[in-house]
């Protein structure tokens, strides 16, 4: 090869590939957690809002559920729990959530805590080597946990915006039936 030759091309491997579809994917998917988080925040403000103006318009009147009627009273305690239980949901949509201490070594770094368990084990250079051999094991570990990680922030988003809805159909229903 002469300093005119062009520089031997490299042809991309199935393993590039790959790591650019994981690089891909996880990009995504720490997208969709971050708008599940803003979904949850969001949720969060409209239940309190809800609660303070259901709190506002009754203590004014010196209210209790005590003066509704039976099936009436039932309803307000079923919507009460209903926005109890979505303001739970909701908190734990946000919670973070990552799992514990599962590198070991000879494996490649995934996530944070993968590196914090490298650094405790002095072993950290060996661990980010051990990355840059095998980049698409690497990405693919880590698309796997943040793809658990967004179903179960959905899952308790969902959960919360049921119990939600319900609680505020069944506190004005509860009021009308008296």
């Amino acid at each position: 090869m002469t300093a005119t030759d062009p520089a031997p091309s490299r042809t991309p491997t199935t393993s590039d590939a790959a790591a650019q579809l994981c690089a891909r994917l996880l990009a995504e998917t720490r997208s969709e957690i971050a708008h599940a988080d803003s979904k949850a925040s969001v949720l969060v403000a409209a239940l309190g809002m809800t609660a303070g103006v259901f709190s506002g318009l009754l203590a004014g009147r010196k209210w209790t559920p005590s003066a509704l009627s039976g099936p009436g009273t039932v309803m307000w305690w079923a919507g009460a729990l209903s926005l109890l239980l979505s303001l739970f949901a909701l908190l734990l949509a946000v919670l973070p959530r990552y799992r514990l201490g599962t590198w070991t070594p000879g494996e490649p770094l995934s996530y944070f805590g993968d590196i914090q368990q490298a650094v405790r084990q002095g072993r950290l250079d060996d661990a980010l080597a051990d990355t840059e051999r095998r980049p698409s094991v690497a990405l693919a570990r880590a698309l796997t946990e943040n793809s658990r990680i967004a179903a179960r922030k959905h899952q308790w988003i969902r959960t919360g915006l049921i119990a939600f809805c319900a609680g505020t159909v069944l506190l004005p229903a509860s009021l009308l039936m008296g």
